[in-house]
């Protein structure tokens, strides 16, 4: 990734402690409820945003050129996430078999045999799984596969209101507004609240918002340090405002979509700022493996403080704090050993597949 993005890397490492937090802070022996930790399952909408920006910034040029190369690009995404998925649906596996030799049980839900092919095939958001199950936070990887196989239609909208950022700022906020509040009409709770039944549906605002944000930012609607730190200031008051007056999820998600433009705007040439520090950068190039490994560390670390304390649901701070920051060298392993290798594997396998399709494609075509 270009120096100019640096700071949208570590801003991953953020939303990805934002999510975790909202999960670990009900662990907490004597934790008080706070509003913007209770707000964190929005930390999940933040990365849909981001995936719209950073995939703009990527490929919208070429697709405008039309030289995007639709199989290179799902092999690339592909190869990005699932790996990382299938090694921790397998470690879930494993946990769930030896939980039940132990005469343990993980969660109530958590080994759904029917939802395995879904899983399997990363369709578990769409709707096509019957419960949430297995490592449940990958119901947002799912989500994301049906964003990046819809990509030509959201870089086809975006790259017609190229020129015309604020119009494509203002139709984002009026989708994600409308389709937040027909959706809660109808289905009688937040889209924000869905996950294994409308996740795929979730993104598409937020993806889309992330692809408008790419246009202001890409025309250079924030041209100074101080304007984007402003930004930042500015965006991160109404977040915190709104979560702590319980207002729309609506406007907390377009205060994200703000909170994204500036933090590209503190992005310098010759990537230095604290934002572009080397280590947030290379936390943030981790938070894919902090966000998919948390939940089966949580059943670990849980299991092993009943059986040492007595309870697994009311942890002392050290306790509480010791798993909590667990997540990160877990999270370094998984990103080094699984997802950084198996990346390159899949690549290797898919380029070959495409290939192979392309050539006996021609070959009929003769």
């Amino acid at each position: 990734m270009s120096d100019y993005l640096k700071p949208l890397t570590s801003l991953r490492f953020f939303a990805a402690v934002w999510v975790i937090l909202f999960s670990y802070w009900p662990l907490l022996q004597g934790a008080a409820p706070l509003w913007i930790i209770e707000r964190g399952y929005l930390g999940v909408d933040l990365f849909f945003i981001l995936s719209g920006f950073i995939l703009c910034h990527v490929y919208l040029e070429s697709f405008g050129a039309s030289k995007f190369q639709y199989g290179q690009f799902i092999v690339n995404r592909l190869a990005r996430i699932y790996p990382l998925h299938i090694a921790t649906l397998l470690f879930t596996l494993a946990l769930v078999m030896a939980a039940a030799v132990k005469g343990l049980t993980l969660d109530s839900h958590v080994a759904s045999w029917a939802s395995l092919p879904a899983q399997i095939f990363m369709v578990h958001a769409w709707g096509l799984a019957p419960e949430a199950s297995w490592n449940h936070p990958s119901w947002s990887i799912s989500a994301e596969w049906f964003a990046y196989l819809l990509f030509p239609v959201f870089a086809s909208l975006t790259w017609a209101l190229r020129s015309r950022p604020a119009v494509a700022l203002g139709l984002a906020a009026g989708f994600l507004t409308i389709l937040y509040w027909a959706f809660e009409a109808f289905a009688g709770f937040k889209l924000t609240n869905a996950t294994f039944m409308w996740g795929a549906l979730r993104i598409v605002p937020c993806f889309a918002l992330g692809c408008a944000v790419y246009l202001a930012w890409r025309a250079g609607a924030v041209t100074s340090k101080p304007i984007a730190l402003g930004g930042v200031a500015v965006s991160l008051a109404v977040i915190a405002g709104a979560s702590a007056l319980m207002t729309s999820d609506a406007l907390v998600v377009l205060a994200l979509g703000g909170l994204i433009l500036s933090v590209g705007g503190l992005a310098t040439a010759d990537g230095k700022g604290i934002m572009s520090n080397r280590v947030l950068v290379y936390l943030g190039n981790a938070s894919f493996a902090m966000y998919m490994v948390y939940v089966p560390w949580k059943w670990i670390f849980t299991k092993a403080a009943g059986m040492i304390l007595g309870s697994e649901d009311s942890l002392p701070l050290m306790w509480w704090l010791g798993g909590f920051v667990a997540i990160i060298p877990i999270a370094m392993l998984a990103h080094h050993v699984v997802e950084n290798p198996m990346r390159n594997v899949v690549r290797h396998i898919g380029d070959g597949v495409r290939y192979r399709l392309n050539y006996r494609l021609q070959g009929t075509s003769k």
